[in-house]
């Protein structure tokens, strides 16, 4: 993170446009394990977005992700 701030992109600007564009539904920036973390809540339709869904956040911070599915109250009644 701190070499894309280096070059004079705002670390907020970066993280506001990776997570704009991913139409998040919620967004909670905090830390774990001495890490800054982000838990970005998205629709996902399918495993094939998972690339383009990760591959932002990669090439900006060489991030470390972890994808877990998870289902709204509409999604549960639903299944």
């Amino acid at each position: 993170m701190v070499e894309k701030a280096r070059r004079g992109i705002p670390l907020g600007t970066t993280i506001k446009h990776i997570v704009d564009d991913l139409k998040h539904e919620a967004a909670y920036f905090s830390e774990h394990n001495s890490e800054r973390t982000g838990y970005i809540f998205f629709d996902m339709k399918g495993s094939w977005q998972l690339r383009a869904t990760a591959e932002p956040s990669f090439r900006a911070f060489s991030a470390k992700l972890t994808v877990r599915p998870a289902m709204n109250s509409k999604d549960l009644a639903n299944a």
